[in-house]
């Protein structure tokens, strides 16, 4: 059984675990303030190129949204996101649990645009409704898209003129940098969001997430909010030698690249057996639609995500590659497709 659940499955890249295997007995401050991740935070300032940012490392995902998030936020105060946003379907209602609530946003593909922010804002008018203070992106979106350069600057400078805060989730920010349809870089991101964080746990880490604060009226305090929320580990240096060896070279970007070539073999072989995709996605998540029976059939040798229904007869799959994804695999796969549709 060969899994396609998801890009976590596999521990952690062989370097990190030989950077923490190295490191192990030394003997260095706590909760973020070892030498490491100082280093990696100077690094990533240097990628992103702001030397005026603040970076504090978590460990996973939901964690981040939801310290960030709630940080940022006034109690009255609410977050914009697509329909399919992450925080707003599979964080078990994280954000909701802090007290903001989730102002939910009918997308086609995953991302937002202005226009539709525009008419939440417009909706929630005055002090008898929460007030829209937050826009929540992730790129890629939870289907696979990504924003383009043109669509990131459209949509912040509409929350820059409505006095909106820009956060992006980056869970797969690597995939998403590493696409070939991409042409945003960390840089314009620092210069377009007002945070966002480089996901990690997604690309290769054991675990953990960069959060990488750009705003200067969201820094005051944070280490507060971290601590507060659990957020701040003791042994702050296992999350900073994780980042410090993925950035120290491209190891972070080649694992991502990696992820992204094994998506797009399957992408072409796939399209190419006849198959329809459920979204234009050219990052490394692959949403195929395929006949039930055929779906059951490759169930008794593969893992993966039956994502959504599409009639009686057929639906969609979700096909998630990583940096650890063997070729072979994703070989095996589509031959059992192909031969399961000629049969």
């Amino acid at each position: 059984m060969y899994s396609f659940k998801n890009d976590y499955s596999e521990g952690a890249h062989p370097r990190i675990l030989n950077a923490l295997l190295e490191t192990n007995m030394e003997q260095v401050e706590g909760y973020g303030l070892d030498r490491y991740s100082l280093q990696a935070i100077e690094i990533l300032k240097q990628r992103i190129k702001r030397n005026d940012i603040d970076i504090h490392f978590l460990s996973g995902g939901t964690q981040t949204n939801l310290t960030a998030l709630s940080a940022f936020l006034r109690p009255h105060e609410a977050i914009v996101a697509a329909n399919t946003g992450h925080i707003l379907v599979h964080e078990t209602g994280a954000i909701e649990a802090t007290g903001h609530k989730i102002i939910s946003v009918e997308v086609n593909d995953g991302k937002l645009r202005s226009e539709q922010v525009k008419t939440a804002v417009d909706i929630h008018g005055d002090e008898h409704m929460v007030k829209p203070r937050l826009v929540y992106i992730s790129n890629p979106t939870e289907i696979g898209t990504i924003y383009t350069k043109g669509e990131l600057e459209q949509l912040s400078r509409f929350c820059r003129e409505n006095k909106l805060f820009l956060f992006m989730d980056g869970a797969r920010l690597g995939s998403a940098l590493c696409s070939e349809e991409n042409d945003l870089t960390l840089a314009d991101i620092g210069q377009l969001v007002d945070a966002f964080y480089i996901g990690g746990t997604k690309n290769g880490a054991l675990l953990g997430e960069a959060l990488v604060i750009c705003n200067d009226r969201l820094k005051d305090d944070f280490r507060y909010h971290l601590k507060q929320r659990g957020a701040m580990l003791a042994k702050g240096k296992v999350l900073g030698i994780q980042f410090l060896e993925l950035f120290r070279d491209d190891l972070f970007f080649d694992m991502a690249r990696h992820a992204n070539e094994m998506a797009n073999l399957l992408r072409q072989e796939i399209s190419g057996a006849g198959c329809q995709l459920l979204t234009d996605s050219p990052s490394n998540q692959l949403f195929p639609i395929l006949p039930n029976y055929l779906i059951a059939k490759l169930q008794e040798n593969y893992s993966f995500i039956v994502w959504e229904k599409i009639d009686e007869e057929r639906s969609a799959i979700r096909l998630v590659t990583s940096w650890a994804t063997r070729k072979e695999a994703v070989l095996a796969f589509i031959d059992d497709l192909k031969n399961s549709i000629a049969k």
